[in-house]
């Protein structure tokens, strides 16, 4: 595996506003494999290549793996940004192909949250097999100690660590019940709301994304 850097980890995984002056943040994905009931046998860090999401590049890297279908699997994976539409539905079209592996996902941060598209597959995740959960200082830690090139020094979280990873996690939540409430409307169960009634402004700086191929 080849680790992050300290200031890369701390620069790319923290949930805090962009300071200034700005800086891209790109798509981190750090993954860790174990059988269910084994030790880990891979631990890896891969991010957004120019034609490739991260999380494509994941997919295929498991699948050149070739586990075994008759043995249970589990992935933990951290990532920088919550996944686009077109990886969100790759990802769960993976794990249906894939029963044998049970997928966790733990993000910093919600990519274009307030788009609609983007809460809608945002959704189909937690829908679907993956476990789709915003990253706490456990999982910051976690993830300082097993990806990133530390030499022993202890993860420092950030300033109001906390307070943004629970203002994520509560705005996950409101997407889960927002996209749902408006599926129904769309079959005619409520009444149509006002246009832009629903509407987030955004919270977090963003770097545009070159489209999955």
């Amino acid at each position: 595996m080849n680790p992050l850097q300290e200031e890369t980890f701390y620069q790319q995984f923290s949930n805090q506003r962009v300071p200034k002056p700005t800086y891209q943040r790109r798509t981190y994905l750090c993954y860790q494999l174990k059988p269910h009931e084994g030790s880990v046998i891979a631990k890896v860090c891969l991010q957004n290549q120019e034609k490739r999401h991260a999380e494509i590049c994941f997919i295929d890297d498991i699948k050149s793996r070739q586990l075994d279908p008759s043995q249970k699997f589990e992935i933990t994976c951290y990532v920088t940004w919550s996944p686009c539409p077109t990886c969100a539905k790759k990802l769960i079209a993976f794990v249906n192909d894939h029963p044998h592996i049970s997928l966790r996902l733990f993000a910093s941060r919600l990519y274009f949250h307030w788009r609609q598209k983007y809460k809608r597959e945002l959704r189909h995740l937690q829908e679907s097999e993956i476990s789709l959960a915003v990253m706490s200082y456990l999982e910051f830690k976690d993830c300082w100690e097993k990806f990133v090139d530390h030499k022993g020094r202890p993860f420092q979280p950030w300033n109001k660590l906390k307070q943004y990873s629970e203002s994520i996690g509560r705005r996950l939540q409101r997407i889960s019940v927002e996209v749902g409430l408006l599926s129904k409307r769309e079959i005619g169960i409520f009444p149509q709301k006002k246009k832009n009634e629903y509407k987030e402004r955004p919270f977090y700086s963003t770097a545009p994304r070159k489209k999955c191929i």
